[in-house]
């Protein structure tokens, strides 16, 4: 019986042992765990687009109006996700997997040359020692010249930034200098096809000194109680090497009390603004703008839903007054919460006129320019979005809008080279916008990201024959291989649809416009372009790219042809 005891102890020991040293190796070997949004880190590494390049812009607007519950955003953490602000979860904490700890650098120095004159320079400086605590600056160079007479473009930036977070708020400031560099080249002739109308090229350049200055309360999302605030200030002095300058000084706030799911606050915005150079000779040819806005809200946030309803109370003042009330209401709803909203609203409001603004879309504005505020009488919108999962996002809206003084860029009646503002729609017939706007992001595998944008605008003019220079059909795309940890390519591609440009006849002999004016039709383009970067080292990498692969010479602006074919390449270094 002894015996029996001492042999079932020793197999019993044995297997214990056994399934000890199985579990120690299980322990040793990394589990295989499915790639999701926290399991990988996205490197945005720079792409140098030249300043020919033509982009779907959004202007920075110093009315500054803000959501109801604001974020703080982290650059370290990637999300792939549209903005929606319902049915959020919180997130599972996981182990984190074992990996190996990469060296981060947060200053690089770039230089590469290329045709067509192109040389860029560049450099990047951040001191970030302390979680709390950031500070920093940059200075970037571009030139390159065409193969017109005076076809040339400089860019120059210069700033430094910082930011500071306390236990209760954050502070950001942000001071810099821009200045950007061309030539009236553009080469309109008259009507025998062979004298030219631009025989004395001038240079322009636009100077720009801004400032801008942010303080927002940290508050956590799990306090249902919290109350949000925010305070900035904006100021720039923007002038061109003749007579325009624009000056401009905002303060906005913001200021939210939340009780669970209810909402309760409001923006408020105040835009001093001044522009010298302007048609308005009673004034000696300065214009003010000024204007203020208000928008008291409120608000009801679910589990799968949002309602807000509010209004916008904008006075407008300086050398013409007006107030202003719109509705604002919106409304997001979750049918299948993550993975398909509906939302959809309706506001209105006024957009300051800003020379600064224009100067940035088409920079061969002649003198003597008119100013004024464009209105927003009706903006009605509604949509889908979601996704699925961390692969898949997308975005599609419709919307109505009924516009007063919608800017619009004519070429000048005696000097075609350089453009005019008109302003199409006033009080008894406004300017009516529909428009269809679509967004989707893929990401097909670790290696391979896509992501496009879709507008389709169809405008009814009310004065004006057509709305000049202004395209029905926009189309943005972008993708971006990973091929190994050291070689990625990316690739952008924009298409354009055709606009209307009023032209006139000029005499070949007294070089006068003759007869009524012409729409004549600016041709659609596509543009493409590609680049690729090799890290050769930890530290050091080699770089190129290549604009307008298919060298169209296309346009923009009437009589202002783009840069063909142009190729970049370089080093950077990282430290």
């Amino acid at each position: 019986m002894m015996k029996l005891h001492k042999t079932v102890f020793k197999n019993y020991a044995l297997v214990a042992l056994l399934v000890a040293l199985g579990i120690q190796g299980q322990a040793q070997t990394e589990p295989t765990r499915p790639v999701t949004i926290d399991s990988f880190d996205v490197v945005r590494d720079y792409k140098p687009l030249l300043a020919d390049a033509v982009k779907i812009r959004r202007s920075p607007d110093m009315t500054n109006k803000r959501s109801y519950m604001p974020k703080l955003s982290y650059n370290n953490i990637a999300d792939k996700k549209l903005d929606i602000n319902t049915g959020l979860k919180e997130l599972k904490i996981e182990e984190t997997p074992f990996a190996a700890v990469r060296e981060q650098h947060s200053n690089y120095v770039r230089a590469g040359v290329g045709n067509l004159g192109t040389f860029l320079g560049e450099a990047y400086f951040s001191y970030d020692e302390y979680e709390d605590m950031r500070v920093g600056g940059f200075v970037k160079h571009l030139n390159q010249k065409g193969s017109l007479e005076g076809q040339r473009f400089s860019k120059q930036e210069v700033g430094i930034f910082g930011r500071r977070i306390f236990p209760q708020f954050t502070i950001d400031g942000l001071i810099g200098y821009n200045r950007n560099g061309t030539n009236f080249y553009g080469v309109p002739f008259a009507s025998d096809n062979n004298t030219p109308l631009n025989t004395n090229i001038a240079k322009q350049s636009f100077n720009d000194i801004y400032f801008s200055g942010e303080l927002t309360s940290n508050n956590s999302a799990d306090n249902e109680d919290a109350l949000s605030y925010s305070a900035k200030i904006d100021a720039y002095s923007f002038g061109d090497d003749y007579d325009a300058k624009e000056t401009s000084f905002g303060l906005s706030a913001y200021l939210n009390k939340r009780v669970r799911t209810f909402n309760i606050g409001a923006n408020l915005s105040l835009d001093l603004n001044k522009v010298d150079g302007t048609n308005r000779v009673a004034s000696d040819g300065v214009t003010k703008n000024s204007l203020a806005i208000l928008n008291p809200y409120i608000s009801f946030k679910g589990e799968n839903y949002a309602i807000t309803l509010g209004a916008n109370m904008v006075p407008e003042f300086g050398d013409s007054t007006s107030f202003n009330i719109f509705p604002s209401a919106e409304i997001d709803f979750g049918l299948a919460p993550g993975y398909l909203h509906i939302f959809g609203g309706i506001d209105g409001g006024v957009k300051k006129a800003s020379y600064r603004d224009f100067a940035r879309a088409n920079p061969y504005l002649g003198p003597g320019m008119h100013i004024q505020n464009m209105v927003e009488r009706l903006h009605v919108y509604g949509g889908i979005k979601g996704n699925a999962g961390a692969t898949f996002g997308y975005k599609a809206k419709a919307i109505y809008r009924k516009i007063e003084g919608l800017p619009l860029f004519v070429n000048n009646f005696d000097k075609p080279y350089l453009f005019d503002i008109v302003y199409d729609g006033n009080g008894d017939k406004a300017v009516k916008h529909i428009g269809v706007e679509g967004e989707i992001n893929i990401r097909l595998s670790e290696l391979v990201n896509l992501g496009g944008r879709l507008n389709v605008d169809q405008y009814t003019a009310a004065q004006e024959t057509e709305v000049w220079h202004t395209p029905e059909i926009r189309l943005a795309a972008n993708a971006r291989f990973n091929i190994s940890e050291k070689l990625y390519i990316d690739a952008e591609a924009l298409f354009h649809g055709s606009s209307k440009a009023k032209v006139y006849d000029y005499n070949p002999i007294t070089l006068k416009p003759e007869g009524a004016f012409m729409s004549k039709e600016v041709p659609s383009f596509f543009d493409l372009s590609a680049g690729a970067e090799y890290k050769a080292t930890k530290q050091l990498g080699v770089f190129v790219r290549a604009n307008n692969i298919f060298n169209k010479e296309y346009q923009t602006y009437m009589y202002y042809p783009k840069l063909g074919f142009n190729l970049l390449g370089g080093l950077n270094f990282s430290f």
